[in-house]
């Protein structure tokens, strides 16, 4: 989400842009509800909602209401009748509206400040937040307010509500090989990065250009900074379980979405005999961490570690889609 309005800022500034926004769906569909895509006046996107021939179609509609300027709904049909082209098996239903820079870029650029400063909002972040209202007419304009809904997009008043949550922060404890890699994947899977080591030559921000913090404290003296941060997964990837157990110590003081950690099974077993914590938190471990999909490399364990990540925040299963057919 910070992302995307980012890139819709810096359009706004050259162009208008036409927003492409998911406001329901029905069955199989390519993309969630509130997913969005921009269409500059030069033709450029960023974004999808979905791809393929509805795409195309919402993409061509845009086209029309950057000269028009009309807002309206696009239906994406994707039952495989012989009408369509689409075959998921479901519609989606996408509202259109120019945005300019006159009209909307102070509203763009409130909503990457409240997106960039909940990350070190913590707790209060998470009961009051605020959303973008986007009325289904012809006369209103998109606008904030306050709110204590669900953090999904809500349908209410004919108007679409979305809570302005930041992205999920992953804290990758390690900056050797596999945490060199992580940091890149989960970063293009829409995860903020921090690195801590207290290895000064490894963790740096030169090696790690993704990151938002890099850090190389002490472990005891990076909890405050890790109390400010909602959202919180963890991947232990340290050199040692050593390391391992002075990071438990200090994460077992903290809300987390998920904690992972590397190693065999034996070193697993080594690190759970000496802690001294509460059994419940030991039990939220993923260890050995990732998905068993034979990984092998640094690059190939990042990949395993972030499929996990996924798994987790979006509550899938891990098992092969095909398996489902």
């Amino acid at each position: 989400m910070l992302n995307f309005y980012q890139k819709l800022a810096k359009s706004l500034k050259q162009n208008p842009v036409v927003l492409a926004t998911v406001t329901s769906t029905k069955g199989s569909v390519p993309r969630e509800v509130g997913a969005k895509m921009l269409i500059s006046a030069d033709g450029k996107t960023y974004g999808t909602i979905g791809g393929g021939a509805g795409e195309a179609k919402v993409y061509q509609q845009a086209l029309e209401i950057l000269q028009t300027g009309e807002k309206k709904f696009v239906e994406i049909d994707l039952t495989g009748t012989p009408a369509t082209q689409g075959v998921c098996g479901g519609t989606m239903l996408v509202w259109l509206e120019l945005w300019t820079e006159s009209e909307n870029l102070n509203l763009v650029n409130q909503i990457i400040d409240i997106l960039t400063s909940g990350r070190l909002r913590g707790a209060q972040c998470q009961r009051r937040s605020l959303a973008i209202v986007t009325p289904f007419n012809t006369d209103a304009k998109p606008y904030l307010e306050t709110t204590n809904t669900s953090s999904l997009p809500q349908l209410k008043n004919h108007a679409l509500i979305e809570t302005l949550l930041p992205p999920p922060t992953l804290l990758i404890m390690g900056a050797g090989h596999i945490g060199f890699y992580l940091a890149q994947v989960a970063k293009i899977a829409g995860f903020e990065i921090i690195v801590h080591d207290e290895r000064s030559d490894f963790a740096t921000p030169e090696r790690f250009p993704d990151a938002s913090l890099v850090l190389t404290q002490a472990i005891n003296l990076i909890t405050e900074i890790l109390e400010k941060i909602p959202n919180l997964y963890v991947a232990l990837v340290t050199r040692g379980y050593v390391q391992d157990l002075e990071a438990l110590q200090m994460l077992s003081n903290l809300q987390l979405q998920y904690i992972g950690m590397v190693g065999s099974e034996k070193r697993v077993r080594t690190v759970y005999k000496n802690l001294q914590l509460n059994p419940e938190f030991i039990q939220q471990i993923y260890a050995p961490i990732g998905l068993d999909i034979g990984a092998l490399t640094p690059e190939e364990i990042a990949v395993s570690i972030c499929a996990e990540l996924i798994k987790v925040r979006r509550g899938g299963t891990g098992t092969s889609l095909s398996a489902k057919m």
